[in-house]
């Protein structure tokens, strides 16, 4: 057998922490470029880690040299430095100059990161997106604003082309009073204008791609659909399968999660969230070229190929050339934990997951060893079934009810430091 070879990760939050579980029983060597004490240091004693930033270029060359493969828990990367590592090599501490694959690829993290830009890659290959243009900055941004209104007309969206995430960086402009307001919100980013989609769900379907070494697409594989459910522009519920939806549209649905991350480049596991129309059809939403809270139900539902073991056999090219990704339980559901208004607002939800049993449901907790902050994801909660009879929502909505009870006392103590106080 010969030598496992050294998989490099940048970024060390949460999505890094679940792949070096997954990793450790496979025997995986994963160095982690991020701060120290970062959740995935925390479960990954190693010493090819490398201490600093993820965009930094010169600890992400540091970290290349360290590993055979670099793959990526986060979006928001240097894709020049990956661009120069992949293409023109790294220096090793021998001095040998040495090229390390990027999966996935520099170009795809690259398109991705612009919003606007990796919708237009899509629209060209006759995927599915709602209508959307580019607004201009400065002072013609007010102009801008009102040539979208003529084009996709009131209400439409506009969006940070770069770095949102969890619904930051969006603007619902219903008519020209919103403009103002929107101006001040956003007016310092580079922006585009999205038509308003008067959807009747969230859809999201995780696919895995993998490639030959020539950037041949070899295969396309994608997990089944689920509902994700939002508050707070964060999710809050992913359900495998979504509720009252036909299989016929979940199958619609993959069927456009595979051909756009067919479109991309490079090697891994892939988001694709998409939009429900009251048609029957779907859209895409955006997609994230990596681990995604819609697929962390995969870990027990998928648990022989997981998004993570998904993510880390992908980028050693070790998936089998024929899959199916059918999940070992008939119904799931993850319910994700965030940061209430005090640093232990969490731990009743958690005494719950240790004492309360509930009969052909099984419970698992996951916290990613983050400090509680208000509205921050610090765990999440997984439930499944192995049977269709079983009533999952109404099952487990003891559990929700002290997840809506965290955000009402988080909100409250916002709300009341947020009130003039007399003097």
């Amino acid at each position: 057998m010969g030598k496992t070879p050294v998989i490099g990760l940048l970024g060390g939050g949460q999505l890094g922490r679940m792949l070096c579980e997954a990793g450790g029983p496979l025997g995986y060597e994963i160095a982690v470029l991020d701060e120290e004490g970062c959740p995935a240091k925390q479960i990954n004693a190693n010493e090819r880690h490398v201490s600093g930033s993820f965009t930094d270029a010169a600890k992400v060359r540091e970290l290349a040299a360290r590993c055979d493969v670099l793959t990526v828990e986060i979006e928001h990367v240097n894709t020049e430095v990956l661009e120069e590592i992949a293409t023109k090599g790294v220096r090793t501490a021998s001095g040998e100059l040495r090229k390390v694959p990027v999966h996935p690829s520099w170009r795809t993290l690259r398109l991705v990161q612009d919003k606007l830009e990796q919708k237009e890659h899509f629209k060209a290959r006759d995927v599915r997106i709602a209508e959307q243009m580019a607004l201009s900055g400065g002072e013609r941004l007010v102009d801008s604003l009102t040539e979208a209104s003529e084009k996709l007309g009131f209400p439409f969206m506009v969006k940070a082309r770069k770095g949102s995430y969890d619904g930051r960086g969006n603007f619902k402009v219903r008519g020209p009073e919103d403009f103002g307001p929107a101006v001040e919100a956003l007016g310092k980013l580079p922006l585009y204008a999205e038509k308003w989609v008067p959807f009747v769900m969230e859809l999201a379907v995780m696919v895995i791609r993998t490639e030959d070494d020539e950037g041949n697409c070899t295969g396309i594989y994608s997990y089944p659909t689920v509902e994700t459910t939002h508050v707070d522009d964060v999710c809050k519920m992913v359900f495998m399968p979504p509720r009252n939806v036909d299989a016929s549209v979940c199958a619609k649905a993959q069927k456009l999660a595979e051909e756009a991350i067919k479109s991309l480049w490079g090697r891994g596991v892939f988001a694709v969230e998409m939009f429900l129309l009251q048609d029957g059809t779907v859209a895409v939403n955006e997609v994230a070229p990596r681990p995604h809270n819609s697929g962390h139900y995969t870990i027990e539902a998928v648990p022989y190929m997981s998004q993570y073991k998904a993510q880390l056999r992908a980028v050693l090219d070790t998936i089998p050339n024929t899959m199916k990704l059918t999940p070992r339980a008939s119904q799931s559901i993850m319910l994700n934990i965030l940061g209430g208004a005090a640093a232990d607002s969490h731990a009743k939800l958690v005494k719950l997951t240790e004492t309360e049993y509930m009969e052909n449901t099984d419970t698992y907790l996951h916290l990613y060893g983050k400090a509680s902050k208000p509205g921050r994801k610090i765990g999440h909660i997984t439930f499944t079934t192995p049977s269709s009879n079983v009533d999952l929502e109404k099952t487990i909505a003891p559990f929700v009810d002290e997840v809506d009870a965290i955000r009402q006392r988080r909100l409250a103590v916002s709300s009341e430091q947020m009130r003039p106080v007399a003097r």
